[in-house]
């Protein structure tokens, strides 16, 4: 059993190209939210939610916006940078199956929220911890997930009518692959290189 958490960590990608687009059977999508849910958050504030997106407007209405912000970013490059940026795939908006928007409400569990007083970050940690739980989950199952980063969160929290006050903190493409890749994409096309962990680790202190 050990071994297998080790295998699925590491065996964990960020997919783009991947999907298949097959169905999802709702009872792995309610496995995989589950253990999104059983994550641990500060103060027990439980500050997630889940919005599943399966509309196809709706994807493709955050697809325009996505190319939009990925020319935003492309027009900062230059050079070999840029060369290198235009063969990366930054999304598998309209190739999965249905995506999931984890969402940061700061005020749940409130007021005085145990555990937060000093570290104001401490519940949008929690639900990083409940999109890493989701992920592991998800690879446990053969699926595929790939978090979608370039997006204005006014943007996204108008699309889906996020109340204000609410943040969208990462739109999850979920679903069915081919396969895995063996290396990460970015990784694979020359954009940075994995850090090893002897560069990482500190003893005591820095």
């Amino acid at each position: 059993m050990t071994h297998d958490l080790y295998e699925i960590v590491h065996r964990r990608r960020d997919v783009r190209a991947e999907f298949t687009g097959e169905p999802l059977d709702d009872a792995v999508l309610d496995r995989i939210l589950t253990a999104a849910h059983a994550a641990p958050s500060v103060g027990m504030s439980q500050p997630w939610d889940f919005i599943v997106v399966r509309d196809e407007g709706l994807k493709k209405a955050f697809h325009e916006h996505v190319r939009d912000e990925r020319d935003v970013f492309a027009a900062t490059l230059g050079g070999d940078a840029a060369a290198r940026f235009a063969r990366i795939k930054i999304d598998g908006v309209l190739e999965s199956t249905l995506s999931i928007v984890v969402t940061y409400d700061p005020e749940r569990g409130g007021p005085g929220i145990l555990g937060r007083h000093a570290i104001a970050d401490a519940g949008l940690y929690s639900v990083c911890l409940a999109i890493q739980n989701l992920w592991l989950a998800a690879t446990a199952e053969g699926l595929g997930v790939g978090w979608v980063s370039f997006y204005r969160e006014d943007f996204l929290r108008e699309l889906l009518g996020i109340p204000v006050g609410i943040r969208p903190v990462a739109w999850l493409c979920v679903g069915p692959v081919s396969h895995l890749q063996d290396v990460p994409d970015l990784e694979r096309h020359g954009w940075r290189s994995r850090r090893p962990l002897a560069l990482a680790r500190h003893d005591d202190r820095w």
